[in-house]
């Protein structure tokens, strides 16, 4: 992928066409440094095995779903280029590159110029197989639209043009990358299916137009919540750079996570429970092991509707489950939980030794898989999908187009200076709320 990234953008005649090309080159960049990185883990593991340090075979917490969706740049223009439309327009094109662990996703391209005032990326990314301790990395790139673009492709009397014009120097490199771009798409051509093709040139990556890091952010379990939430950006460029953008040290997104042991259930079978020390409250019931709860059934059949619950046992982070052996009964556990605030004990009792030691083991992770994940299990969180019908682009805008602005005023009205008051409701509008 990354071979065909570079030959295609050594083969784009349009700008545009050069900057997703460029785009994608940069991502199949990050992926290969993503994967040599987990296969240096693996081969380290092997060594340590070999040498008999086996690694810890503890076992962790369960996997979940991570989902980012409604990521938003609030921009902050200054008063004269965005209200009096003066100075150089600068335009360049934005994305954002999401990794959490190898699996690495990046944005669609977003043109920015002072028009708008957020960068706006639509649609659901969703990180599968994620373990409590990700962490997810936000960058974004930038490149400048208005640089002088060089295409790939250029006829036989551009090309010998390009000494006189460039320099002899400069003009002799960029030859010689068209020349060796020229090679290698023939070569792969000419080639057999059981020859490789030859590597790229080093100059072809310099062909196209360059992404440069703007700003970045990482994102952990503690940033997880189910609504909108504004998020610091560490900068990584300064405004003398061609490809910088005004930001204003925010980025807002929706981060939410799906635990595995809150999406399905954990077991189910038959038990027979008792509250407290009364032997009289002990009843035989089919319980179900799912979420927050140990669901318990008259039978397996009424599982189906949630108003034949006889009983509901909390299970939640702080819970207690402990095994002992029972002088009448095969074995017993031991729940000690909070029920509407008060201490409650419940014991679970099975005929069978398999069966008993089958249900601690289960509890016993479910509640060590809550505590993992912390508030990510307090109820479902849900996450939107991108939706398949094609949305029909608008003009992007947020505050600043909600106001009234001076941008088409009629004649012989004054407008008023609204900047004070912008930067006022820009300050509270994108201040972080919990």
């Amino acid at each position: 992928m990354r071979e065909g990234a570079s030959k295609l953008l050594a083969a784009c005649s349009r700008r545009e066409q050069a900057l997703e090309a460029s785009k994608s080159l940069l991502t199949c960049n990050a992926r290969i440094l993503a994967l040599l990185s987990q296969l240096q883990k693996m081969r380290k593991a092997q060594v340590l095995q070999r040498v008999g340090r086996r690694p810890s075979e503890d076992v962790g917490p369960c996997l979940g779903k991570v989902s980012l969706s409604d990521l938003r740049i609030p921009l902050m223009w200054k008063d004269s280029e965005y209200f009096k439309n003066k100075g150089e327009l600068q335009r360049c094109a934005v994305f954002c590159l999401l990794q959490c662990g190898t699996e690495i996703h990046d944005t669609d391209l977003v043109m920015v110029d002072r028009t708008l005032t957020d960068i706006c990326f639509e649609g659901t990314t969703i990180f599968n197989d994620v373990g409590p301790g990700f962490q997810l990395r936000v960058e974004l790139y930038s490149s400048c639209a208005m640089e002088e673009f060089s295409p790939g492709t250029l006829g036989p009397r551009r090309a010998s043009c390009l000494g006189g014009s460039l320099g002899r120097s400069s003009g002799k490199k960029i030859r010689a990358a068209f020349e060796s771009a020229a090679v290698c798409g023939s070569s792969g051509r000419d080639a057999g299916s059981g020859s490789v093709s030859p590597p790229l040139s080093p100059h072809l990556s310099a062909l196209g137009p360059k992404y440069n890091l703007l700003a970045h952010t990482t994102l952990r379990i503690e940033h997880v919540q189910e609504g909108f939430k504004t998020h610091d950006l560490s900068l990584a460029a300064t405004e003398d750079n061609p490809f910088w953008l005004p930001l204003y040290g925010n980025m807002c997104c929706r981060l939410v996570a799906q635990p595995l042991c809150m999406m399905h259930p954990i077991i189910s079978g038959q038990l027979e429970v008792k509250l407290g020390d009364d032997l009289n409250s002990s009843e035989n019931v089919y319980g179900v092991l799912r979420g927050q709860s140990l669901l318990c059934y008259q039978n397996q059949e009424d599982q189906e509707s949630e108003d034949k619950t006889l009983l509901v046992i909390p299970i939640k982070k702080d819970t207690v489950c402990m095994s002992q052996r029972d002088p009448v009964h095969c074995q017993s556990i031991y729940i000690s939980t909070q029920r509407q605030g008060e201490d409650v004990t419940y014991t679970l009792t099975m005929h069978a030794l398999e069966d008993t030691q089958r249900w601690t083991e289960a509890i016993s992770q479910h509640v060590y898989n809550m505590s993992q994940w912390k508030p990510c299990c307090d109820q479902l969180m849900k996450i939107e999908t991108q939706s398949s019908k094609k949305v029909i682009p608008v003009k992007q805008g947020s505050l600043y187009h909600e106001i009234v602005t001076p941008s088409s005023p009629r004649e012989g009205l004054v407008v008023p200076d609204l900047s004070v008051e912008i930067r006022t409701l820009l300050s509270s509008y994108y201040k972080e709320s919990y």
